[in-house]
């Protein structure tokens, strides 16, 4: 058997196993991309008739391929909803017959014999403005028939009767002591709208395939406290920007902490944000969770889950040199650092992977978990030049915080006179440069480096303060490439960050060179004098 369409192979060698997933209409087709963990061609190829035997099982497997119960509702109400409005702007505008009158009736009687038993006869039914109109594909209905038949023809029964009730309302006149009663203004149809909680399910699948895990959970929790404070089956129809403020006046009295928090665990959000002497979030955090409601409402209109966005232009002023701003290290805090790291006078360094880990941080500005999930391959060299690849490449755990984020950092000439390309060779028995330094879901590879430092390092060597974590040595590399007079492109590119302008993005594409940046990167100096 083949196995050239189902396997490909990383520059490390590491085999991968792709397969096709069903399109969608209106998006490229999408592959499910699987790390098989292993080089070894006979493994793979074993695996990978594993994988596409059970691909085959699930693909022909209809009951699958179905749509969800409560999203054939959904679609059903939206359609249906749609309907009724321009039914009644008619019998506003010119009323109904008789013959009309009856005709609904007969035909409503109709489907509920139909009905009673269940039927998938298509009398009355608009199965295919439907399907047009919902974006609902021929195997699709297949696949979910007759169930959605059913729902249809319920949908279509619900809407008829809906229609006779108005008609009743203006056909009839209503009398109270003697005086006719002031004609009550009629109730506009509410625009078509989703449930919140279907919504932000459907956001949250959207778009987890381009977020991270980390950061698919972090906006789930923030989309969370919508869902908490309207309800899941709040329409997004009648959220208003009153509403939205009352949510911001929520936010600001909201704890940090609140879902770690033993004593807060157990209080509903409106509960919670009622105890006193609790530390509030910051600023920046009440922003974004703002700005993620702002991109859910954004989303949500744009696809015809609610007529309107909001969150606009709410965003919270941010207090004026905030404790919880990052910083660098001062000259003096920084050598401190160094020495510790280099010499251990006080004995606090008791693992390579913190001596090292905290190194990489201080010399090459890489970000926490850049550093703690990094190979052994990652560290490779061209010509004279060693340097970190900084990739996603080699182990499903491995994230990048963005595109920009993929990058190669040359090696600082006092990593390399320190030894740490010894320290790589001692690493080799195994694919991981810090090995020791385990996988989190909420942290990454990360966690415990960073627990070290700011938990125990730092405040043993009595400089830790607020704003001084480990994320402060790459504001530190930063900070001193720029007093250097390193131009911000070239900063931009070893630490990361995306370069802007016409002349970046466009002209300098390809970015600068290895010997350009290892130029750059040796400015840095620990001491003062850098």
């Amino acid at each position: 058997m083949k196995l050239s369409s189902y396997l490909s192979r990383s520059r490390h060698g590491v085999f991968y196993f792709r397969w096709p997933l069903p399109s969608e209409k209106g998006k490229p087709r999408r592959t499910l991309r699987l790390s098989l963990r292993t080089r070894c061609p006979d493994r793979a190829g074993v695996l990978a008739r594993h994988l596409a035997s059970c691909g085959q099982i699930t693909r022909d497997n209809k009951a699958l391929a179905r749509l969800r119960q409560d999203q054939i509702r959904e679609m059903v109400a939206a359609y249906f909803q749609a309907q009724l409005e321009r039914y009644i702007e008619w019998m506003d505008n010119h009323g109904l017959s008789p013959n009309a009158l009856e005709d609904v009736r007969s035909e409503m009687l109709d489907h509920e014999t139909y009905l009673d038993p269940p039927s998938d006869d298509p009398q009355w039914l608009p199965i295919a403005p439907f399907k047009s109109k919902m974006g609902i594909s021929t195997q699709d209905w297949e696949d979910s028939s007759p169930r959605i038949g059913i729902e249809l023809r319920r949908g279509r029964r619900d809407m008829l009767r809906a229609i006779l009730e108005a008609a009743e309302r203006l056909e009839n006149y209503e009398y109270s002591g003697g005086k006719a009663a002031t004609p009550q203004p009629s109730m506009q149809a509410l625009p078509t709208s989703s449930a919140l909680g279907v919504a932000v399910d459907e956001f949250i699948q959207e778009h987890s395939r381009q977020w991270a895990e980390k950061t698919t959970g972090q906006n789930r929790a923030y989309l969370n406290i919508l869902v908490e404070y309207f309800g899941a089956d709040r329409l997004l129809s009648t959220i208003t920007k009153q509403d939205a403020n009352a949510v911001k006046r929520v936010l600001q009295e909201l704890p940090s902490s609140r879902n770690t928090k033993p004593a807060l665990k157990e209080f509903s959000l409106l509960e919670v944000v009622k105890i006193p002497g609790q530390r509030k979030i910051a600023p920046k955090t009440i922003n974004s969770h703002i700005q993620m409601f702002k991109s859910f409402f954004d989303w949500a209109e744009r696809h015809g889950h609610a007529p309107h966005s909001l969150f606009d232009g709410m965003k919270v002023a941010k207090a004026k040199n905030s404790e919880t701003e990052r910083k660098p290290f001062t000259p003096r805090q920084a050598e401190l650092i160094f020495k510790e790291l280099t010499e251990n006078p006080s004995g606090l360094v008791r693992k390579d992977s913190h001596k090292w880990g905290m190194l990489l941080g201080m010399f090459t500005g890489a970000r926490l978990n850049e550093i703690c999930q990094l190979d052994v391959a990652d560290v490779q060299q061209d010509g004279s030049t060693w340097f970190l690849n900084i990739t996603d490449e080699g182990d499903d755990n491995k994230r990048l915080k963005s595109k920009a984020g993929r990058r190669k950092v040359p090696l600082h000439s006092e990593l390399i006179r320190l030894g740490f390309l010894d320290f790589v060779e001692s690493r080799k028995s195994g694919p991981r440069l810090f090995p020791d330094y385990s996988y989190s879901s909420n942290g990454g590879y990360g966690r415990n480096l960073g627990r070290w430092c700011n938990e125990s390092f730092l405040p043993k060597l009595q400089i830790k303060e607020p704003g001084l974590v480990f994320h402060s040595l790459r504001h530190t590399l930063v900070t001193r490439l720029g007093q250097a007079n390193v131009p911000e492109p070239i900063i931009q590119c070893i630490v990361g960050h995306a370069r802007s302008g016409v002349t970046q993005e466009v002209y300098l594409r390809e970015g600068y060179t290895l010997l350009q940046l290892k130029e750059a990167v040796d400015w840095f100096e620990v001491s003062s004098g850098g």
